[in-house]
């Protein structure tokens, strides 16, 4: 027996207890004749003591061999703190060592395994199982452990049925590149791993089973960034039956039970925006509501007034900052020089100053009149203005990334609250100039509103809602296309010919012959709820094994070569 308690549970009640503790060795205070240790495992730290004029010549022996990281057992009894320390549950106590034993060595660790580690993101990665002992990293994953688990009890109690679909499917077009495997056994022919379950999840509901769920791993091969990787979590989730209404409903439960029972938080009814007013007011479709600077248009009130910018700009749109006419010449440039920025890519940004006095400054007042500029914006003393034209799209994203860059900068996406909306009625289906077609805005099995695709397809709304938390979507659903004939036209609109349709997607087709009830899911990203619910956005410190940025694993070095026979079993040569 290695232990009798582990290193977070002893407590005063404890004391004269006689206990084994095992863990690593987090840190070591020698003062002579009294050596403190803090011995650390996944439950906590408890402080060791050894009192070398009461301990064996063995005990100061081992001690004196003692590093960071060391993996130790020992026997002790349980004795009160001269000094107590309410950063830690232990500590009340500390144990007085009776005897120590090394169960194994460590060399002296890459980084600090501290709360706040001194290693880079990249040595971190490299040694993860050493980030893992941290407190902040090992949290996390203990988190992502308890909402799991309320989740399938949520679901099981809602009667969800919980369903595994393959890993090891056909590749077809959904948007990202698919990751493929080669098959030995079947030459020259290739899996590919899913994107998501969504036809499996559609055959499941033909199949007569009305409530499925599944936390399963999708994998995309596209351009990666903090808060994105290859592989991912998805709560997959199918409904037969329902309306969007019945949707929304019982998730919206699940995302409020979840808040409750793992963050003791009341989360208040979500409200609901269309896709088109969430571009128009905060040009995006997963905005951060839980402040104002909504988006005002000048598009026609601003032309026809001399000033060039304004007058060749097919749109011009901007926003209030309250408190904003405090910011300093310096401070204002800084957001000149931000939107230039080629990942923002604006030309550049207007600004109007409101001061208390109701003084009006401008980087356009050698062309405006200050009752003009008044006018323009409907700003309070006290106000900036910002205001970017253009090209509408271009114009709308740039200034709501602009939106968020300000919410950062004063602070307003600091605060603990959470809101959550809605987003509804998405366009079902965009065009794309490049390839002078039509790209479904989600995916090809998305039903259209009430069935009915309109004669000009891009003024067709989709059945269609994203989930959206402080700004980071959440998950998207929709209620899908369950006959062959509307299934065949959405092909045929996104330049499916019939024939690649039955290859592609001939299985579905053919089980819609056979009674497909009307059904619709959702999906959550599991990694990004578990980090918004802990007020985090990135993604790569609530997985246990994450990529980096180029989607490598550096810890095993992975992906890597592969040798010529493996190759030539699988029929394959490289160029």
């Amino acid at each position: 027996m290695y232990r009798t308690h582990n290193c977070g549970e002893l407590r005063k009640s404890d004391i004269n207890s006689k206990v084994k503790l095992s863990g690593w060795v987090q840190r070591i205070r020698n003062k002579g004749f009294l050596i403190w240790i803090d011995l650390r495992d996944r439950y906590g730290i408890t402080q060791l003591f050894i009192n070398s004029e009461n301990v064996s010549d063995d005990v100061i022996k081992t001690t004196k061999l003692l590093g960071r990281e060391f993996v130790i057992s020992i026997d002790g009894k349980v004795i009160e703190r001269e000094a107590y320390n309410n950063k830690i549950a232990t500590g009340e106590i500390e144990i007085s060592v009776d005897s120590i034993e090394i169960l194994n060595k460590s060399e002296i660790p890459p980084f600090t395994i501290e709360d706040e580690s001194d290693g880079g993101d990249e040595l971190r990665m490299k040694y993860r199982y050493l980030d893992l002992r941290r407190n902040p990293i090992k949290n996390n994953l203990i988190f992502r452990n308890d909402l799991s688990f309320e989740i399938r009890k949520y679901l099981k109690d809602n009667g969800f049925i919980d369903i595994e679909t393959p890993y090891l499917i056909k590749s077809t077009p959904e948007g990202a590149r698919d990751f493929v495997v080669p098959s030995r056994i079947n030459l020259g022919e290739f899996y590919a791993l899913p994107q998501s379950p969504q036809t499996f999840k559609q055959l499941l509901m033909i199949s007569g089973f009305d409530k499925y769920f599944q936390i399963v791993k999708c994998f995309r091969d596209e351009d990666l960034r903090a808060d994105r990787q290859p592989e991912f979590t998805q709560i997959d989730c199918e409904m037969s039956f329902v309306n969007q209404d019945d949707v929304i409903s019982t998730f919206e439960g699940l995302i409020k039970y979840l808040f409750k029972n793992c963050l003791n938080i009341n989360l208040k009814d979500f409200k609901k925006i269309s896709y088109g007013e969430a571009i128009e007011k905060y040009g995006t479709d997963k905005p951060d509501t839980r402040f104002e600077m909504d988006f005002f248009n000048l598009s026609e009130k601003a032309k026809g007034t001399g000033f060039k910018i304004f007058d060749e700009s097919e749109a011009i749109y901007g926003f209030n900052v309250k408190s904003g006419a405090e910011l300093s010449r310096k401070e204002i440039d800084s957001y000149v020089d931000w939107v230039k920025r080629p990942q923002i890519g604006a030309l550049g940004l207007i600004w109007i100053k409101h001061n208390m006095d109701g003084s009006i400054k401008s980087s356009i007042d050698k062309f405006f009149d200050a009752d003009q500029l008044k006018n323009l914006t409907n700003s309070s003393p006290g106000d900036i203005s910002f205001i970017i034209s253009g090209n509408k799209k271009k114009t709308l994203t740039q200034l709501g990334a602009l939106r968020i860059e300000v919410a950062e900068r004063f602070g307003l996406r600091n605060n603990k609250e959470f809101e959550a909306i809605w987003v509804t009625d998405f366009p079902l289906f965009e065009w794309d100039e490049e390839s002078k077609s039509y790209h479904s805005m989600h995916h090809p099995f998305t039903s259209p509103v009430d069935g009915v695709i309109n004669k000009d397809p891009s003024k067709t709304f989709a059945n269609a809602y994203d989930l959206v938390i402080n700004g980071n979507e959440i998950g998207g659903g929709s209620i899908r296309i369950h006959n062959k004939e509307l299934q065949q036209k959405v092909f045929s609109i996104l330049g499916f010919s019939e024939k690649e349709a039955d290859d592609q997607f001939g299985f579905l087709l053919n089980a819609f012959k056979y009674g497909a009830p009307p059904h619709g899911g959702i999906a959550f990203g599991l990694d990004r709820l578990v980090a918004v619910m802990n007020n985090d956005e990135t993604i790569r410190d609530y997985i246990a094994f994450p990529k980096n940025n180029s989607g490598r694993d550096v810890m095993i070095d992975s992906p890597s070569k592969i040798d010529n026979q493996q190759l030539d079993d699988l029929n394959i040569k490289l160029n």
